[in-house]
């Protein structure tokens, strides 16, 4: 087995019942989200232009780039990742060339059975969040679209989706400060650029579970919330100026089915019930 493939391994969408099943009571205990799995993200990462490869690296930002699509857990580890899918690709491009689509699509990702949120009685699937670059299904959540009256059910929905979100967005946040590599356009052909950016997402998690996890991620690193008020203080890595090193994929819009619009209804509902909700959400 070549170093790539064994990289690609250690970032399989492949899982037991019973490891989503932790993930989900971590996601739940950290975050106060239910039945929840995982947030995932994807970024440009930028290449100096490749030999021969005319417009097939050239995304819509104007640089050319592979694209890195990941899956966080609650403690900030990537425990899925696609690497190498060219810049040009589409967002939606970009997640229906992963196994990790495949394997929602599929039912072989050994998801847990759906299961009722706390309190309530409906049987909810288990979700990963993501945000308005990805489509809204029965297994992923995305914010509701436009800006939601305040107190209404649905903006206390994507306070919540955005605040189990900020998982990814740190640990992407993370590599791009630390790994000078990830700071500058990579001069490198897509298929070692791509090694590269694996072998960073294993050292970031073997780092995170090592005895350095305190001198490679210091009290302050990540953002942290006030337990009573919601507040954020910012993590480190935002005050360094190579915190825009990964660039978003585009948001667009796209139709979803009912049974998922019915999932987010039903999210968005537990939210706002006793057993759900959190006491300065209201003010978010």
């Amino acid at each position: 087995m070549n170093i790539a493939i064994l990289l690609s391994f250690c970032f399989r969408c492949q899982k037991t019942e019973a490891e989503w099943k932790v993930i989900s009571k971590e996601f739940n205990d950290k975050w106060n989200f239910p039945n929840c799995v995982g947030a995932f993200d994807g970024k440009h990462i930028e290449l100096q232009a490749p030999i021969h490869s005319g417009t097939e690296y050239f995304n819509y930002k104007g640089f050319f780039s592979i694209v890195l699509f990941a899956v966080v857990d609650a403690h900030y580890n990537f425990i899925y990742a696609s690497v190498g899918c060219q810049g040009r690709i589409s967002d939606g491009g970009v997640f229906s060339h992963t196994t990790f689509r495949d394997c929602l699509r599929n039912n072989t990702m050994h998801l847990p059975p759906p299961t009722p949120l706390p309190g309530r009685t409906d049987k909810t699937p288990y979700v990963f969040v993501a945000d308005d670059a990805f489509p809204l299904s029965k297994h992923i959540m995305k914010p509701y679209p436009g800006i939601q009256k305040k107190d209404s059910k649905e903006r206390v929905f994507n306070y919540r989706l955005s605040r189990a979100r900020r998982v990814s967005e740190n640990a992407f946040g993370i590599i791009s400060s630390v790994y000078r590599i990830l700071q500058r356009p990579m001069l490198l052909k897509p298929e070692w650029a791509t090694l590269v950016v694996l072998a960073v997402l294993y050292l970031h998690n073997y780092l995170r579970k090592s005895n350095s996890k305190s001198v490679y991620n210091p009290v302050g690193t990540f953002d942290s919330e006030c337990s009573t008020t919601g507040e954020i203080n910012p993590g480190h890595w935002r005050q360094s100026p190579s915190n825009q090193a990964l660039v978003n994929i585009p948001r667009t819009s796209r139709r979803s089915t009912d049974e998922a619009q019915a999932t987010r209804k039903e999210f968005a509902d537990f939210f706002a019930s006793p057993a759900g909700k959190l006491s300065f959400q209201q003010d978010k």
